[in-house]
This record gives C-alpha cells, structure tokens and sequence, in this order.
C-alpha cells in the first residue's frame, strides 16, 4: 500500500516537475549573463509591481545601486523593503515619479540631477495599457502620454548625465503589439478621431521604438546605447483594463490554458535585465529585441522620417527646450 502512494506520489511529482520545466523553457530562458553591476546606479520606473518589480530584483542581486521611481509611493516604499530585505542590497530606493505629470517627472529629473554622481542604467518599463479615454494632468491622452511622452522627458532630461557617466544603456521596454501600430501625427492625442484603446496602446508602444531609433541616431558617437524590446506576453497588474481580467470565465477557465506560453513576471524582466547588463551587447544600440533575441520591428518602426517628426513634436508638446532649461538652471 504504501509502495503505491510512493509510485503515485512520484508520477504527480515528475509531471509538475516537467510542466515547470517546459514552462521555463517556453518563457524564453533566463538572462545568460552573470555579470555583476556593483558600483553602477540603475532607475527603473514601474518598479513597484510586475516586470518593473522583477527586474529591479535581479539587477540588486547583481549590485546595483537601484532608484525605483513609481507613481504610488506606498507600493514603492513596501517593494523596495522587501527587495532589500531579500537580496541584503541596502542600495535600493523608493523614489516618487509620475509620467502622467511633467512636473513630477522635472522635480524627479531635478532630484537625480542634483543627488547623483552618474545614471549608468535608465530602463523605461512603466506603461498603462487599453486605459478608458483617460487624460494626464498635462491633458495628453492617457498611453500616449505615459507610455511614451513620459519616459521621452524623463530621458531627455537625464540625457547629459547619462553621457558624463561613461557606459550608459537607456532600455526602452515595448511591445509586440507596435506592429499593428500607426503613429497620426496630426492627431498624437486622439482629440479629432473616436477613441479606440487598442489603437492608442499600439500607437504609444511604436513611439517606444521609433523614439530609440531616433535616439540611437542622436547619440551616435557617445558611450550611451539605447534599445527597445518586448518582454513577452505576462501575467501582471498590467493587463487590468482588458477582457481578460475583467471577465471571470476567462480568469477561471482560459487563464489555465495559456499557462505555458503566458511568462511570469520574473520570466519576462530577463530583457531588460539581458539588455542591462550583458556585455556581449555593449556598443549595440538602435536595436530592437524580442525577449533574448535581436529581431527585426515592424516595417513602419523603421522609417526614419517619421521617428524625426515624431522627436520634433514630442518635444513641442512636453515643452522639452524648457523642461532642459529649468533641470540645469543652479
């Protein structure tokens, strides 16, 4: 009796065993890299939950001076203790940033301006996804002005302290969805057309890509790289506005099913923490990665013309002339 609840309990033990294995292998792997950061700072936005939480895990184990910069403090603040508590890296800090606030994102930018001896790290990981037709308090449209304008001031911002810190890397975190992504640069902010979530969400994550190639351009002959990626479809706090987690049969009944190819939160942070730190990759910038692997975006992601006009008005809209000279002024 007992030799058949053994055998029994080992079958159940070798097909959990194998369905972890087989979901490690379809997520895509771990960061090949073993490459430590001490002495390096790192800002990560959305750092509070997720693929944001994730990885600023990772790069503390790897020693890294970690800014966690989200918009709800409370979280913040719990997160980063809990990440200290767990690594023992005491280098790990809540700080407050809104990306829906230019004035938040100028008095953060001031603050690591002012506080900072170097940025060796910026990894733009904050994003809202098919939001209702809200507005940020600067009145952009809610993805549009997260997702993209957001992480475009805050990176303009930190640009030249990025480039006096030597090595820097700028990680730009996308999503396959800019595929089906078109960027209106008569109507950025959808006050002319009615609102569609989808159409926003894809718009703002093709501005994540052509924003780094235009960039990339721009810093041609600097130290600072900068790359966009998608992590992968995951299971977190993201997702909230969709069907998906709104409706109780498809949490209950079809989340089980996309088990496998759905990644978890840890499994998805490993580009942006592959991009971060590996250095096989060092000096490679403008480049687009699917997980661990450098792929081709979208065809409409590579037009450059249309990344400078995005550039040109992006800047207009966030006031970026300004923005530049309030964060410098003494």
């Amino acid at each position: 009796m007992f030799n058949k609840y053994l055998l029994r309990a080992s079958m159940v033990g070798t097909v959990v065993g194998g369905a972890i294995i087989l979901k490690d292998y379809t997520g895509g792997g771990n960061c090949p890299s073993k490459a430590t950061i001490v002495g390096k700072t790192v800002i990560v936005t959305g750092a509070n939950t997720g693929i944001g939480k994730e990885t600023a895990l990772e790069l503390a184990k790897r020693g890294g001076r970690i800014i966690m910069a989200c918009r709800d403090m409370g979280k913040c603040e719990a997160a980063a203790r809990e990440i200290r508590g767990s690594t023992l890296n005491h280098s790990v800090f809540a700080s407050h940033l809104d990306l829906a606030s230019t004035k938040s994102i100028k008095e953060f930018a001031k603050k690591i301006l002012d506080e900072e001896e170097h940025v060796d790290i910026l990894i733009n990981n904050a994003a809202v996804m098919r939001c209702p037709h809200w507005k940020t308090e600067d009145d952009f449209e809610m993805q549009f002005g997260v997702n993209h304008l957001g992480h475009f001031l805050l990176t303009n911002l930190l640009l030249e302290k990025m480039k006096n810190s030597g090595d820097s890397r700028i990680i730009n975190v996308s999503s396959l969805a800019h595929i089906v992504g078109d960027i209106d640069l008569d109507d950025l902010n959808w006050e002319k057309k009615k609102y569609n979530t989808k159409a926003a969400y894809c718009q703002s994550k093709l501005a994540n890509v052509l924003f780094t190639n235009e960039l990339a351009r721009r810093l041609q002959g600097t130290a600072v790289t900068v790359n966009s990626l998608h992590p992968g479809v995951a299971d977190t706090e993201l997702g909230r506005h969709t069907g998906m987690h709104q409706s109780t049969f498809s949490s209950s009944v079809l989340a089980p099913m996309f088990w496998f190819v759905i990644k978890s939160a840890r499994q998805a942070a490993q580009a942006s923490v592959y991009l971060a730190v590996d250095k096989d990759i060092k000096g490679i910038s403008g480049k687009y990665f699917n997980g661990l692997k450098e792929k081709e975006p979208a065809l409409q992601a590579l037009d450059e013309e249309t990344a400078k006009k995005l550039w040109e008005e992006s800047a207009k809209l966030v006031c970026l002339e300004d923005a530049l000279r309030a964060c410098t002024a003494q």
